[in-house]
């Protein structure tokens, strides 16, 4: 991408992610030349209706993004919201005012292709039935430019799942697929698990990757963690978008204010490694390597000398690790194809 564009969209960071699709798919940049290259902004967790010392200026944030967007100089072909529209509350007459001050705000958008996914903030108290009559359905699928996007709902369910009709949905549609078709996947809540015990995780998210993994080229866009992440499972790549809102909780009392968990301090931690512009990346790689081959050493001889327990830390281990080297790698900035053709917003 060329440098004054590179700055064009430097004006998101801490807002939003930038995706270019020719970056996504490696090996089919004819095809997506041929069909036309394409970007789209994805904003996540914009939590509409929050009051707290976490943003003083959150009756502002929603809109200033508004303006942000609309002032790019080369805009998006579509954006994406992938859920938390608003802040949770228990008053459905409230939710429904919180909604429809979002959708009053998001009007404004100069970009007319704008696609909805609830959080579990909008959806999970009263399974999406005021988000619906919003927004319309919480699953859904559309093609755009030669690459079939698929938007999940994996939060009106309190259990945290699709469940068996959005899984028999979902097969369907991918069925009219061949197997080298670019697919994106946009969810709120991470597919596979990242941290179950932080509610990171879908419960039937194997069940999703299961009928995903046949398919060669499928990257998987999501919010909820409120922080960017990068993961792989099989050649299915998984890239999370930080939170408009608040960015980043990583304090016991923002995070009971907010209603979420508090991130590990391990990403506090990468954070600050992250400020030394990746000095220490190398020693990391190297380190991440060695425990790495540790955790494979274990997976393939389960309960050898009773080490169970050193099996999970070491897991522990390796996830903290990769964490660190993704964040030190960020905080170089936007590369030219961004990560995996992602210029997301590192705050």
């Amino acid at each position: 991408m060329p440098q004054h564009d590179r700055r064009e969209f430097l004006k998101l960071a801490g807002m939003a992610g930038v995706t270019f699709t020719a970056g996504l798919f490696p090996g089919q940049q004819a095809q997506a030349q041929a069909a036309g290259e394409f970007h789209f902004v994805q904003f996540s967790d914009t939590h509409w209706g929050y009051k707290g010392a976490a943003n003083p200026d959150a009756e502002n944030t929603l809109g200033k993004a508004v303006a942000t967007v609309n002032g790019l100089a080369q805009k998006p072909d579509f954006i994406v919201f992938t859920g938390d529209l608003t802040h949770t509350t228990d008053d459905p007459q409230e939710r429904r005012k919180r909604l429809r001050e979002f959708k009053a705000i998001v009007a404004d958008l100069k970009v007319q292709d704008v696609h909805f996914l609830p959080g579990e903030h909008d959806a999970s108290l009263d399974q999406g039935a005021a988000f619906q009559e919003f927004f319309g359905p919480m699953h859904y699928s559309f093609d755009h430019k030669g690459v079939h996007f698929i938007a999940l709902d994996n939060v009106s369910d309190p259990a945290a799942r699709l469940g068996e009709a959005q899984l028999a949905w979902l097969a369907q549609d991918l069925s009219r697929l061949g197997k080298d078709a670019p697919i994106v996947v946009f969810t709120h809540r991470p597919l596979f698990d990242l941290a179950p015990q932080w509610d990171w995780a879908t419960r039937d998210g194997s069940q999703v990757l299961a009928q995903l993994m046949p398919h060669a080229h499928v990257t998987v866009f999501y919010g909820h963690i409120h922080q960017e992440h990068h993961f792989t499972t099989g050649r299915i790549q998984h890239h999370a978008a930080q939170s408009l809102m608040i960015p980043n909780i990583d304090d016991a009392a923002q995070a009971a204010e907010m209603r979420e968990q508090p991130l590990p301090a391990l990403c506090a931690d990468a954070r600050d490694v992250g400020a030394e512009q990746g000095a220490r990346l190398p020693a990391l790689r190297d380190e991440q390597q060695r425990l790495v081959e540790r955790a494979d050493d274990h997976a393939q001889h389960p309960g050898r000398d009773g080490q169970r327990d050193q099996d999970q830390e070491a897991g522990k281990e390796v996830f903290a690790h990769r964490v660190l080297v993704i964040l030190i790698a960020a905080a170089h900035g936007p590369q030219e194809n961004g990560t995996l053709g992602c210029a997301a917003a590192a705050g």
